[in-house]
């Protein structure tokens, strides 16, 4: 079955960085556009970014210029580099298959003095 399975969250000061990563299997991983989520205390899960071979990438105007979506087909991995971060990006992360209803388990990212 499809698996998602996402890793990399932790504390991190304002202004510093944080890479997310996510470990697909059960499917054909580069046939698939990927996306990252975010759910904040609080707040309704939100579209952070997605990448795909037909549309490139995509991502939320609250991270852009400061998140990279990437992926390595070979591995069946997506990643989130995330700079520059904010303590209003505090949030569990989540890793889904954008057309699908495919989630990953979440990881928590804490930006936080």
């Amino acid at each position: 079955q499809v698996q998602l399975v996402e890793s990399g969250g932790g504390l991190v000061q304002p202004g510093g960085s944080l890479r997310l990563s996510c470990a697909a299997s059960g499917f054909t991983f580069s046939t698939y556009a990927m996306s990252w989520y975010r759910q904040a205390p609080g707040k309704e899960r939100e579209l952070v970014a997605t990448i795909s071979s037909r549309t490139g990438t995509d991502y939320a105007d609250s991270v852009k210029g400061r998140f990279t979506i990437s992926r390595d087909n070979a591995k069946n991995m997506v990643y989130l580099q995330m700079n520059s971060l904010k303590p209003e990006d505090t949030a569990v992360y989540y890793c889904k298959v954008k057309y699908q209803n495919y989630w990953g388990q979440g990881t928590q990212v804490t930006v936080s003095s």
